[in-house]
């Protein structure tokens, strides 16, 4: 029986390696990126974690870091499109909610909900949102969530204002500009206290009170 014949012929180290490629899966355009993000948010939701380095985070991934940089150009981008996700997924909600009939204290209230419940389901987002984890991170980043937090201020604002014309308050805009404020620094309490407390503390606690004395 020739070599080629017998079924007891040893694979080569070359006819091993093709295998092996073979065998693994082929990411499609954009999965190999979403999974970099969705890796960075997960690891960000260990309580106590200390700085994301690229290389900790390629080893997660169990590529290189020059795979990393084929898809971000830097870390802060990989945290600006931790930010493009939080604030597509925010003002998606909050633009819905201001679009629907009803009170303008109502909308404020379950505008101020959503941006909390957001932060409760994905904990890594929400140490993005107050900051914790872009502590030593591009100063660009911090003032991207000043960004989103004045924006969130700004959609509340202008339902607060329409609550207030509503109320035949004789200052609507700088009624409107008080509740605003107070309602951002308390969703932003909310967030922090969570995050402080190892995701132990739901920022939800106490919320309907809190806002029955602001809206």
């Amino acid at each position: 029986m020739s070599q080629a014949d017998s079924s007891d012929a040893v694979p080569s180290d070359d006819d091993l390696a093709a295998t092996q490629t073979l065998g693994r899966k082929r990411m499609k355009p954009g999965e190999r990126r979403a999974q970099i993000l969705q890796t960075l948010a997960a690891m960000l939701e260990q309580p106590g974690a200390e700085r994301i380095t690229t290389a900790s985070l390629a080893a997660k991934i169990e590529v290189s870091e020059a795979a990393l940089y084929r898809h971000f150009a830097s870390k802060a981008q990989m945290f600006e499109g931790l930010i493009d996700f939080i604030e597509s997924s925010l003002f998606t909600l909050i633009n819905q909610i201001a679009e629907r009939e009803g009170d303008g204290a109502d909308k404020a209230a379950r505008m101020v909900m959503v941006l909390l419940q957001f932060g409760e389901k994905n904990p890594g987002m929400a140490r993005v949102m107050v900051g914790d984890a872009l502590v030593f991170e591009h100063e660009r980043l911090h003032q991207r969530m000043n960004q989103l937090f004045d924006r969130i201020e700004s959609a509340l604002r202008q339902v607060l204002r329409a609550a207030a014309q509503a109320r035949h308050s004789s200052t609507p805009s700088a009624d409107a500009q008080v509740r605003a404020s107070a309602l951002v620094a308390l969703a932003l309490g909310q967030l922090q206290r969570f995050t402080r407390s190892g995701f132990k503390r739901s920022p939800l606690e106490h919320l309907e009170p809190a806002l029955a004395l602001l809206v």
